[in-house]
């Protein structure tokens, strides 16, 4: 990324809120230009996949292969507007994964959270047996994993957060399946020397989601804003797609880890108290801070890609000016309070 922070104008639209999402750095440029061959998304329609994709066709002219249910078709149209080749596909049913192309660059983001508790049966299929299925599929390829810091346990809020050398104690079933999703990427790395990358995400920052979406929308709508998880981390989500497209260049086996998310460890109470500063009120709040919380050290990444090219202040900004000018929502809320896992 470069290091200069953007100076940009707040997005005002969707439109333009993608746009920026999507825009490629020239780190980015360089990265997919040095790499040969075409790109398969897997798991393309979510919260981040269509703007990933679009970063990836802005980057470089190769092929970029989206797939995904594709349940919204406006998605699927604005990708393939965009020159995306779509593919509609259930990737659990059966000899799905056989019918896709053969791709030498990978990146998986097909996941389940939400909607664990009373499904576990299904979180598990697509968080661990999924991810089995498609380390033997493209056993051949260079592969990056979105993963999660939910595979972490809750660390000391003067810690500085869990590094990659932490050992996972994920809390709750959706961790323990997002570390089982690891597991099986570690196993096909191990059993073909399949090229791997697995990225720990918390938390992705879009103004129509995300931590500071939510924290936003409660002071803006006078609501109590929850203190139980006192600290957290972000990063803005046009950051993290492209340290995701970088890491392909630097897959390895066994696999390369890295925690992806913002340098600094933030309060979830100053976060509030910020966007009522901006608002003009004054923050309301329920529960307790505790000692631990669900954080991440990024400084391994930040290594590898330098810092984040928008800052906090900046995303502070641009969000308390989403939602006052009434901007839309995805209305998924990231659930942060969440101390037991269960999601």
């Amino acid at each position: 990324m470069d290091a200069r922070q953007l100076e940009v104008v707040a997005p005002g639209s969707q439109a333009e809120l993608e746009e920026l999402l999507s825009r490629p750095s020239p780190a980015d440029v360089e990265a997919l230009s040095n790499l040969e061959g075409d790109l398969l998304v897997l798991g393309a329609a979510g919260k981040m996949g269509p703007t990933l994709v679009m970063r990836a066709l802005r980057a470089s002219k190769r092929r970029v292969i989206a797939v995904a249910r594709f349940s919204d078709r406006g998605v699927a149209d604005r990708l393939k507007s965009n020159g995306a080749e779509i593919i509609e596909a259930d990737l659990l049913a059966p000899g799905a994964l056989e019918r896709l192309p053969d791709a030498p660059n990978v990146i998986f983001m097909a996941a389940r959270k939400f909607g664990t508790s009373g499904a576990e049966y299904l979180t598990w299929a697509m968080n661990a047996l999924l991810p089995g299925l498609v380390a033997e599929r493209w056993r051949a390829s260079r592969i990056v994993a979105f993963s999660t810091g939910n595979v972490y346990p809750l660390m000391p809020v003067t810690s500085g957060g869990a590094t990659e050398d932490t050992r996972p104690e994920p809390v709750g079933e959706y961790g323990q399946s997002a570390l089982a999703r690891e597991r099986m990427f570690e196993y096909g790395s191990a059993l073909h020397g399949t090229r791997v990358a697995l990225l720990r995400l918390n938390y992705a920052i879009d103004l129509r989601y995300g931590v500071l979406a939510d924290i936003a929308r409660a002071v803006f709508e006078r609501r109590p804003v929850d203190v139980s998880m006192g600290m957290v981390n972000v990063i803005w989500q046009g950051d993290a797609n492209s340290i995701c497209l970088r890491a392909l260049a630097h897959c390895q086996a066994p696999p390369l880890v890295l925690n992806m998310t913002g340098p600094e460890t933030l309060s979830v109470r100053w976060i509030a108290d910020e966007f009522a500063r901006r608002f003009g009120v004054e923050a309301m709040f329920t529960g307790a801070e505790s000692g631990t919380a669900l954080l991440s050290n990024a400084s391994r990444a930040i290594a590898l890609f330098g810092y984040p090219s928008v800052s906090v202040a900046q995303m502070l900004d641009w969000t308390a000016e989403w939602v006052r000018s009434g901007g839309s929502s995805l209305n998924k809320p990231t659930h942060f309070q969440t101390r037991d896992g269960r999601f």
